[in-house]
């Protein structure tokens, strides 16, 4: 298999799934904090906050569902970080350990798909602005116009993911702190010229109040900080090896923990103040003259998400086997998601539907999170041969671990049945029998996880037990028999 990019050059990292070399591992603490910052920069996060109030919250409980509940998340998504920093391997290879190299195949092909799906959707929420930027400017174009954007837009983001994780920690580097100061004065603004009610909330009764907290948990709670957990290895692995586990866990947790609270409460407090959910209205109607500079700005954040899910995609299609060079296969996915995006230009209720049913991919994820948690830091101690993760003894049971796969369909199952989506499919019968609430995230690993620990756990002793019995006698064992 290649696994490098050895056509690469210039800047262009020159790394795929193989073990990043200690030579190469230069990353530090603070710039990682900048790669998920910019990443987390992102409208999205606006209309998630504002969804709180939409719910039925009340703007000072919706902010403080959304900062306690990232607290989990984002502790999370620390520990996985803290994964590829100790064994400098990408997070779709080190889920070998658990499943298998084979059985690694199966959330390899869904990360994969799943990251190409994330790009026609924010690519798409990206254009939103941009056309709102140009409507205030006079530009009108209609569909052409659209394309044209389009195109300009994907070129940028796969430009970037092309040239791999230097590119990618370079733009970070120059482009977020720019973006946070603006954040700032986009703040100041907010809390100078609207002013909304802290406390009032139509969600009035406490069913419907619990309902609603349940649903604002896991679309921007906890639920925000695990769904970046399938990429998270793929960029702490380049971080310097004599840097400390709490270093990469604090820099890579606040990374997404700082930019996402904040948003979402900006977006909430927007909301409070009688704006909608939509992040060009919400800019329009709170920052009039202000409104182009902040819509530009705030246009870097879905390119910055999409360059990490362009690059991960490429990854996660090297761990199940694609021969070819990394940078092949990553504009292959851009590819790929031009045309994605493309059918969302032609149908945005299409485009809707998709979104929505992206935001529940929380239901694969928890599950498999939970088993590889299990796995590395409770069954192996927090390390692992990394060399057997390019054999077939990845997983001490197999080229599939036959535990992990039934524990991930269970999990899978567990996290349907109490998902609450707005697709009727996505509805599981617990969350309707409990009146919509929203706990797939915590069914899902729940069950996963400790299924997967119990039949280790099972495993581990029938195999001591088989050693027991086949280990030579002694003498005096001999003489009696």
């Amino acid at each position: 298999m290649t696994t490098t990019d050895r056509s690469a050059t210039g800047h262009s990292d020159a790394h795929g799934i193989e073990p990043v070399p200690v030579s190469s591992r230069d990353s530090t603490p603070w710039q990682q904090f900048w790669i998920w910052s910019g990443a987390n920069i992102a409208p999205i996060n606006w209309v998630l906050g504002a969804l709180g109030i939409h719910l039925g919250l009340s703007l000072l409980e919706t902010v403080a569902v959304v900062a306690l509940g990232n607290l989990a998340g984002c502790a999370v998504f620390g520990l996985f970080n803290v994964m590829g920093h100790r064994t400098g391997v990408n997070q779709m290879v080190l889920s070998r350990a658990a499943f298998g190299r084979r059985g690694a195949l199966v959330p390899g092909l869904v990360q994969g798909l799943l990251a190409m799906g994330w790009v026609g959707v924010n690519t798409w929420v990206v254009l939103d602005l941009v056309l709102a930027i140009l409507a205030q400017l006079g530009v009108h174009g209609g569909t052409g116009l659209k394309y044209l954007v389009a195109g300009l837009i994907m070129a940028v983001q796969l430009g970037l993911a092309l040239f791999g994780f230097r590119a990618i920690r370079t733009f970070e580097k120059y482009t977020v702190p720019a973006t946070v100061l603006l954040m700032a004065v986009m703040t100041v603004l907010a809390v100078t010229q609207v002013d909304p009610d802290w406390t009032s909330a139509t969600a009035a009764a406490d069913g419907s109040k619990f309902v609603a907290v349940t649903q604002l948990l896991t679309a921007i709670g906890i639920g925000w900080g695990i769904s970046w957990l399938p990429y998270s290895a793929d960029y702490s692995r380049f971080v310097r090896t004599g840097t400390s586990d709490r270093a990469v866990f604090w820099s890579t947790a606040l990374g997404v923990y700082v930019p996402t609270v904040w948003l979402a409460a900006l977006g909430a407090y927007l909301a409070g103040g009688g704006g909608g959910a939509d992040p060009s209205s919400l800019v329009t109607s709170a920052f009039g003259v202000m409104a182009v500079p902040v819509l530009l700005l705030i246009m870097h954040g879905p390119v910055a998400t999409n360059i990490l899910n362009l690059y991960s995609c490429s990854l996660a299609a090297l761990s199940v086997g694609i021969r070819a060079a990394r940078w092949k296969i990553t504009l292959i996915a851009g590819l790929v998601s031009s045309a994605v995006l493309a059918v969302f230009i032609r149908a945005d209720s299409f485009a809707h539907a998709f979104d929505q049913w992206m935001v529940s991919i929380l239901i694969w994820i928890t599950p498999w999170a939970s088993i590889v948690l299990i796995d590395f830091f409770v069954l192996r101690g927090g390390r692992l041969d990394v060399s057997a993760l390019y054999t077939d003894g990845s997983s001490p049971r197999g080229l599939v671990d036959r535990n992990a796969m039934i524990s991930l369909v269970a999990g899978l199952i567990a996290a349907w049945s109490w998902q609450y989506g707005t697709i009727p499919a996505t509805q599981g019968p617990i969350a309707q029998a409990l009146n919509g609430t929203d706990f797939s995230w915590l069914s899902g690993s729940l069950v996963a996880g400790g299924l997967y620990w119990l039949l280790s756990m099972r495993t581990a002793r029938s195999t001591a037990a088989a050693g027991r019995r086949q280990a030579p006698r002694t003498a005096d064992e001999l003489k009696r028999a």
